[in-house]
Formats: structure tokens, sequence, C-alpha cells
């Protein structure tokens, strides 16, 4: 298996599970929510968006490369608008996480397009 399609297996899988989070609402969820100023109401957003990410860079590994590339492309805006959230409220100590969405959604990136 190449690393291409490994990173972007694991980043797709992670996003996926983190939206079902969002749409259950788990408690880590709605804890972290609430300290970073993100109200209940957008969490159903928010999964679906993760979601549609994931399901893009599925797409861009059954050979629709454009829409993976734009999958992760939105899915690294998504996830510097969640470490911006973290860091406006100084909210650093769980910050790894949004932090480690990103970093997987910039590898997926670059590996899409060296592709």
């Amino acid at each position: 298996m190449s690393l291409y399609i490994a990173v972007t297996v694991l980043t797709a899988i992670v996003t996926a599970v983190v939206a079902v989070a969002d749409y259950i609402p788990a408690k880590f969820v709605l804890a972290n929510s609430a300290r970073v100023g993100v109200p209940q109401s957008w969490l159903p957003m928010l999964g679906t968006l993760k979601l549609a990410g994931a399901l893009g860079l599925v797409a861009g590994l059954l050979g629709l490369r454009l829409i993976g590339v734009a999958a992760a492309v939105g899915l690294m805006l998504f996830f510097i608008g969640a470490v911006v959230a973290h860091v406006r409220v100084r909210v650093l100590s769980n910050i790894a996480f949004p932090g480690g969405y990103l970093l997987l959604s910039a590898a997926s990136l670059v590996l899409a397009t060296a592709h």
C-alpha cells in the first residue's frame, strides 16, 4: 500500500469518526465546543462538513482526483479554523486534536498532488 493511500485512508477514517461524534453529540464534543465558544446548534453542520471531506478523500482514492484534492483543501481550511478557535480563546490543552487533523489533511493534500 502506498503512503498516499495509507495516509488518506487514515485521514478519512478519523475525520468520519469525529464527524459521527458531532452528530451524536458525544460528551467530549459538547465539552470542547462549549470551551471554545461553538454553539451546540452548529454541531450537525460541522459534522456534515467533516463527513463530506472524508467522503471526498475516498472519492479521490477511487479515481476522482480533483474531488480528493478539493476535499483535502476543505478539511485543511476547516481544521485551520478549529485551531484558530482554540487559540482565540486560549484553550490550548487539547489543541493537539485539531492540530493533528490539520496535519493529516495537509499530508493527504501533499500526497494527492504528488501522486
